[in-house]
């Protein structure tokens, strides 16, 4: 049996697939990448199993893109040999709303109440869903698990998830969710095999396109950056980040409206609208430029003041772990966040940090380091393909 964990998103579909042995699961025996999935676009689908890379360009007639791309999916797992039946479909779905703290089993009702939710992430839950409907037709019969990545968040204290604003509009949903908890469960699971320090003050930086930090105690989050929606906290690769409401007030008054704003917070601003460049961390280092130099300082600087932020939370730190695809790869900005925090008693090693490029988890403090700093890969998919497994089997 496997579990297949899939990442539905506007144009592309992120999938995986997990062989389980006993109640456990094993490591990815394939991973792949559907794109161009928009209403009459030109889907390509690629593909890695077992080590051998493919691409297929995918035939579609019609309108109905995304089910056309889902029957390649099912027929390329039915064809590749030695692919165990599947058992489950995991979905990384963005919000879970205050309603969901666990993963769960899809039923009509469930996906009655997610919908309900596509308000507070308009730019993910849609498609997030979209993706679940598409799946149980296509593959009719198989469980369909939801897995949220505002779970890991739900031990927030009342205090960190609040907001000051009324109760009424406080009943209406108007809190911190906090995001990115796929991931935060993956980095805080394996730490806790490797890292003797795990279950006391840890932060971990999800730092990617998207980027957050969250701060856990005894493994439970207990403060984390990103809040209502993904918008909020550490600068991004296209979104801003924390921003005084008062600059939205006043693009108001000069007549913005809302789908402007949208586009403006989520899509334009960031490392790329400081750069004016890139959204690409890669491609900011390799430019050189004032304008790339200044995103790079901003991001860097936004990352250390939260981290700032959240230590104080946590009266200290203990444990600094780097995820996500810069976090993971950028040497530069880990150095650098280091160096920043050496009043906390962070060192870190350099060759240690040169040596780290996201394939292994790694430590990278030097020997006098008070804070121990690690790097670890992130895995959101085996997460979601845990998470399933265990419903399956209950």
């Amino acid at each position: 049996m496997s579990i297949l964990s899939v990442n539905a998103g506007s144009s592309s579909l992120k999938f995986s697939l997990y062989p389980r042995k006993g109640r456990a699961v094993e490591a990815q025996i394939l991973s792949g990448n559907i794109e161009g999935l928009e209403p009459d676009g030109a889907p390509e689908m690629s593909w890695t199993y077992r080590g051998q890379t493919q691409r297929q360009t995918l035939v579609v007639t019609g309108s109905h893109v995304f089910d056309a791309a889902l029957g390649s999916l099912r027929d390329l797992l039915s064809q590749l040999p030695g692919v165990p039946r599947l058992s489950a479909v995991a979905h990384r779905v963005v919000h879970g709303g205050a309603l969901y703290r666990a993963s769960v089993v899809v039923t009509d009702a469930v996906l009655a109440q997610l919908t309900q939710f596509e308000s507070l992430a308009p730019l993910h839950q849609p498609h997030n869903l979209a993706g679940i409907r598409a799946f149980r037709d296509a593959f009719a019969g198989l469980v369909q698990v939801a897995c949220f990545d505002t779970a890991f968040h739900a031990s927030l204290p009342e205090v960190d998830y609040r907001f000051a604003l009324p109760q009424a509009l406080y009943d209406q949903g108007l809190r911190r969710y906090g995001f990115h908890g796929l991931s935060y469960q993956y980095v805080m699971a394996t730490l806790q095999q490797h890292c003797p320090r795990a279950n006391a003050r840890v932060l971990m930086a999800h730092l990617g396109n998207g980027a957050s930090l969250c701060a856990a105690t005894q493994g439970r989050s207990c403060a984390t950056t990103m809040g209502f929606s993904a918008l909020d906290g550490l600068m991004m690769g296209t979104r801003t980040g924390s921003l005084d409401a008062g600059v939205l007030l006043y693009l108001l008054a000069q007549g913005w409206d809302h789908d402007r704003l949208q586009k403006l917070l989520y899509k334009q601003s960031g490392l790329l609208g400081v750069s004016g460049i890139s959204a690409d961390m890669r491609r900011l280092r390799a430019d050189g430029s004032a304008k790339a130099r200044l995103a790079i300082d901003v991001f860097t600087y936004r990352v250390v003041r939260e981290i700032g932020a959240l230590t104080a939370c946590m009266q200290g730190l203990d444990v600094l772990a780097f995820s996500g695809g810069i976090g993971e790869h950028d040497v530069t900005l880990r150095g650098e966040v280091g160096q920043r925090l050496a009043w906390l008693g962070v060192t870190i090693d350099p060759a240690r940090n040169a040596s780290a490029t996201g394939d292994a988890i790694m430590s990278i403090h030097g020997a006098d380091s008070r804070v121990e700093v690690w790097v670890v890969p992130t895995d959101e998919g085996v997460v979601a393909a845990r998470e399933a497994a265990q419903l399956v089997d209950g």
